[in-house]
């Protein structure tokens, strides 16, 4: 039985002192990475040159470095995906790519290949990827006792869950957990369809998103279940109603998917947890910021105004099951309301929102969703009269009362293309008169201080209230740095006459000395060390779904008493039929009809639908088998025989531990 969630949350908030909660936000490019930081970031994730799971999203070395710069002046990090299972002719590739980054000021890399920790790496500190499938407090346990200091753990667990983790790891092991956008169905690391397909890996970064199809559903009889739906697409995560419950199971690094994502989407997602967290951490004195300075956003932030696919908390509390997207993988955006009239070239829509020209409207007509843009709107009431760009009359399935909803608020958009942040770090400054003319110093928030002096022949002020007055004048302007000032105390013995252009020279040189002192004091995480000798991994025999690609992975595990060690799929040894996704999702829960919610469910002709189930597109078949001790559905296929004929590109032949399986 497991033990109960209250005592696991009594242990962790027992044992430690005063911790850091990081917002962790995407970036697609460097300048995203930028306005992360400047929205509320504590510490973005952004994909390097090569071998990051998203292929797509590459950024050259150098634009690294200037983000890491950028993000260190305020103490955040930056941490490259290097997460894609690697070949062994590109390990030497890899190796020399991991050292780029830690000359580049990177602070940690996301891994999933095991062979990375076979190499000759620098000191970097290694997080390990979503895709390492960290499901269990034994897999927790054995990552970070092999050398790992932060990990994502499956976006599947439940709170009771993850507070089992925490309890396994180390103190020092911080926990990520996803908490905003997409999710994939299958288990991270875990989905082998794409390849299976189209030869296009999702370990390797090229994922073709099978799951975002539609399907019919057949049962055994090949009677139709469901006609037509996206079965295997779920809604978009979005735990903001769970961060307290989350930071008392142990979570310290909350990360928004996104690396695909526009600069909007993470200005907007990334300011609205920076609130939700600012406010909890107004409550709870022990926890702290992981990162320096203040953000102000300067627009409202609503993740509804955003792409998503509708919300869901997915697992946090249990199996639900309403957490399919199966309408419709694309973006309907916020309901507006209904319409009540159409004219010849405009429709009326009752609502209490407001429109503006240029609004993208949508409305669903059999099983598709239909688009209109807002030419111009103008309001009659709680009434709004659009007229479209699309003639009326072109516009299939528009009728009284169908619900309009809108998925680009034109103006909302607009503020965000402009500046829409600012981040400051508080400061209070010392002004004091020396022996020789007159010293700045100032410290900031962290506990850093600089001083600046300069020599100056002093002459009384002729009018000192003004003297004093102009002082804080000239002191407070520190217009485009990363510091505001809070307070200024002064120093001296009487009001001196100072002139304007030395109090500006003065507080340039302290806040260039505040800054040299900042980046003297800023240390970037060490790597942690494996224990001596190496933890045994909580398994002896690897499946291909350990994802074990190249001589150096296979070297790790059989060094943590693995002995027995099979291909990964991607080395297509697995010729017949297997799970090629295996996820938590289930698709006859979502359809009532899993005998655990009734004994007997009755299907079509009352009959019970018995499995296997088969899913259907076009000529692709997959079928579903469930197994229901472990509440998990695999999807099971085969790879498409002129991709297991053709030979892995570039891939030596691996040579598997000598107690391997024979193939």
């Amino acid at each position: 039985m497991a033990r109960s969630y209250t005592r696991y949350i009594l242990r962790i908030m027992t044992s430690t002192s005063t911790q850091t909660l990081e917002l962790l936000a995407p970036a697609k490019t460097a300048s995203i990475g930028r306005e992360a930081i400047l929205h509320g970031a504590d510490a973005v994730y952004i994909g390097g040159p090569s071998f990051g799971a998203r292929d797509k999203a590459g950024n050259a070395i150098s634009d690294i470095a200037a983000l890491a710069e950028f993000a260190h002046r305020f103490h955040a990090r930056i941490f490259v995906a290097l997460n894609t299972i690697l070949h062994d002719s590109e390990l030497e590739a890899a190796r020399k790519l991991v050292y780029d980054c830690y000359d580049a000021g990177v602070d940690a890399l996301i891994v999933q290949d095991m062979g990375l920790l076979q190499l000759d790496l620098p000191p970097i500190a290694l997080h390990a990827s979503t895709q390492c499938d960290i499901r269990t407090p034994e897999k927790a346990r054995f990552l970070s006792e092999a050398g790992f200091s932060q990990m994502v753990l499956a976006r599947e667990l439940t709170i009771n869950e993850i507070a089992e983790v925490r309890a396994a790891v180390p103190q020092d092991t911080v926990l990520e957990h996803f908490i905003h956008g997409a999710l994939c169905v299958a288990y991270s690391g875990q989905c082998y369809i794409s390849h299976a397909h189209t030869g296009r890996s999702a370990n390797r970064g090229d994922c073709s998103q099978a799951c975002r199809l539609p399907y019919t559903l057949q049962d055994k009889q090949g009677r139709v279940v469901a006609f037509e739906k996206h079965l295997l697409s779920v809604k978009d995560n979005n735990q903001s109603a769970n961060l307290r419950a989350l930071i008392d199971a142990g979570i310290r690094s909350f990360k928004i998917e996104g690396r695909y994502k526009d600069a909007p989407y993470v200005k907007n997602i990334t300011g609205y947890y920076r609130q939700l967290l600012d406010e909890i951490l107004g409550e709870r004195p022990e926890l702290a910021r992981a990162s320096s300075g203040t953000t102000r956003l300067l627009f409202t932030p609503d993740p509804d105004k955003t792409f998503h696919r509708g919300a869901t908390d997915y697992f946090s509390h249990g199996r639900k099951a309403d957490i399919g997207a199966f309408d419709t993988p694309t973006f309907t955006g916020t309901l507006l309301g209904t319409i009540s009239k159409i004219g010849p070239d405009w429709l009326e829509i009752e609502t209490n929102a407001t429109l503006a020209n240029g609004d993208g409207l949508n409305y669903l007509h059999k099983r598709e969703v239909r688009g209109l843009r807002a030419n111009s709107v103008k309001q009659s009431g709680g009434v709004w009269r659009v007229w479209p760009n699309e003639k009326i009359a072109e516009l299939q399935g528009l009728r009284l009362g169908l619900e309009i909803s809108r998925n680009s608020d034109h103006d909302w958009e607009l503020a965000l293309t402009r500046k829409s942040a600012e981040r400051r770090m508080g400061i209070s400054g010392v002004f004091a008169e020396t022996a020789n003319g007159f010293a700045l110093t100032l410290r900031d928030e962290d506990g850093i201080s600089a001083t600046a002096s300069v020599n100056f022949d002093k002459q009384a002020a002729q009018h000192p209230a003004e003297a004093e007055n102009n002082l804080h004048q000239q002191l407070n302007r520190f217009g485009n740095t990363d510091f505001e000032l809070h307070d200024l105390a002064i120093h001296w013995s009487q009001p001196w006459f100072v002139p304007g252009s030395l109090l500006n020279k003065l507080r340039r040189d302290a806040v260039e000395a505040l800054q040299a002192a900042r980046t003297t004091a800023y240390a970037r995480p060490a790597r942690k060390a494996a224990v001596e000798p190496p933890a045994q991994y909580p398994e002896e025999t690897l499946s291909y779904l350990a994802n074990v690609y190249n001589s150096a992975a296979q070297s790790f595990y059989a060094r943590h008493g693995v002995k027995l060690i099979a291909a990964a799929y991607e080395q297509h040894e697995e010729a017949g039929d297997v799970s090629l996704m295996i996820t938590r999702h289930c698709i006859r829960y979502s359809l009532s009809l899993c005998p655990k919610q009734a004994k007997g469910v009755i299907g079509v002709q009352g009959q019970v639908r018995a499995e296997p189930m088969t899913l259907v597109n076009g000529s692709e078949k997959l079928t579903l088998k469930f197994d229901c001790r472990a509440c998990e559905m695999h999807v099971v296929g085969k790879m498409k025989k002129h991709i297991l004929g053709s030979a892995p590109p570039a891939v030596a032949p691996l040579v598997f531990h000598k107690n391997s399986p024979a193939k």
